[in-house]
């Protein structure tokens, strides 16, 4: 049995019916550009990337939930968050995306830009689909492109390190965003 089935789901109307009772930490692990652009109210941004099991001391009598935005990055992360010492510990099933189809409140900001990695996607396609496209109507070098953006993502995937993420974190429309992300709203360490 791996660490990832103990984590046990909870469904989204069990989880309001606990956030209502105030026996549940909600606990939101993605990232901040995703958090700005829509979060269920009352949940804490806790990033996956700056993730510290110890960042919880406070709260082990009540019922620790985690979640992302479809439920797989929580239960990939299942060791590290079954070692944040909550007497219970749950991943919300299905993630925000459950959240929403139950019909639940959500805090939304339609004016934040969408996700960085939804962003290095868009543009990493788009730039290869021009390579390819240039390399059959002007020269057959522009292919060059297509393996450069190629050879980017395998670097990427290899090292956790994106040259492309970190350029477009930068780009204006993203920066005013990002000096807003906190992560004021995790609770402060004993």
């Amino acid at each position: 049995m791996t660490s990832a089935a103990i984590l046990k789901a909870i469904d989204a109307q069990a989880l309001d019916n606990l956030l209502k009772n105030g026996k549940a930490v909600l606990i939101d692990i993605r990232e901040s550009d995703e958090y700005i652009r829509e979060h269920i109210p009352g949940s804490r941004l806790v990033p996956l990337s700056a993730f510290n099991p110890a960042d919880f001391p406070r709260e082990h009598e009540k019922i620790g939930v985690f979640h992302c935005h479809s439920g797989n990055r929580t239960q990939q992360a299942a060791t590290q968050i079954l070692a944040t010492g909550f007497r219970e510990v749950y991943y919300l099933d299905g993630g925000i995306e459950a959240w929403k189809r139950a019909g639940l409140s959500l805090n939304t900001n339609a004016r934040a830009p969408i996700s960085i990695m939804r962003q290095v996607q868009i543009s990493a396609g788009s730039l290869v689909v021009l390579g390819c496209l240039l390399a059959v109507l002007v020269s057959p070098w522009f292919m060059a492109l297509s393996a450069f953006v190629g050879a980017g993502l395998v670097f990427a995937g290899a090292t956790g390190f994106c040259g492309m993420a970190q350029v477009l974190s930068a780009m204006p429309w993203n920066r005013e965003f990002r000096r807003s992300a906190t992560i004021s709203e995790r609770p402060a360490s004993a």
